[in-house]
């Protein structure tokens, strides 16, 4: 079952993508980061990206996320973000990176939980700001830049996906990942 990541900065259109390859019949895992602030949000806590429980807090919701769909034993899937977008996240934050993270990255990379071609979806020119995406446009380049060397660093390969029409990113997305499954 070849399990694909799908990441880049913030706004860049990961989640239309996403949506767009879900209607086309493909399992998707939904980003936990967003998910966790939501209900951080809803528990009183505006800014919880200050708080370095945070990241384990995604950690954790990453790995039941990705443990349900393993019991499913699905065809491809396409996963919104990976423990590795959590380190790069945490780097960014200018966090310690805490064992539970360390651990996970490890063991994703060691079990070869993922594919080792990652698509990286380009930004668009802006950043709409959501109750979760409070980041500038200035400041998501520096995160995708940041974002872009983690994967690296890590032995991924990345597949560029450029901006424009949905449709186009969405036919790069699955044409590579039908080449990869010959």
């Amino acid at each position: 079952m070849p399990r694909y990541i799908l990441t880049g900065a913030p706004g860049a259109g990961k989640t239309a993508v996403l949506r767009l390859l879900e209607i086309n019949g493909h399992v998707v895992v939904e980003e936990a980061a967003t998910d966790v602030i939501a209900i951080d949000n809803a528990l009183g806590y505006e800014e919880p990206w200050h708080d370095h429980a945070f990241i384990d807090k995604i950690i954790t919701l990453q790995r039941q996320r990705q443990n349900a769909v393993r019991a499913a034993e699905s065809p491809t899937v396409f996963f919104d973000r990976s423990p590795v977008c959590t380190l790069a996240l945490s780097r960014y934050l200018g966090f310690t990176t805490s064992d539970l993270l360390t651990r996970e990255v490890d063991r994703v990379v060691a079990e070869g939980v993922y594919e080792t071609t990652v698509f990286f979806i380009r930004h668009q020119g802006f950043v709409e700001t959501t109750a979760a995406r409070r980041i500038s446009f200035e400041d998501s380049l520096v995160f995708e830049q940041l974002h872009e060397q983690t994967y690296r660093d890590l032995g991924f390969d990345l597949v560029e996906v450029p901006a424009g029409p949905l449709t186009d990113r969405v036919a790069v997305v699955q044409q590579t990942a039908e080449q990869l499954r010959r």
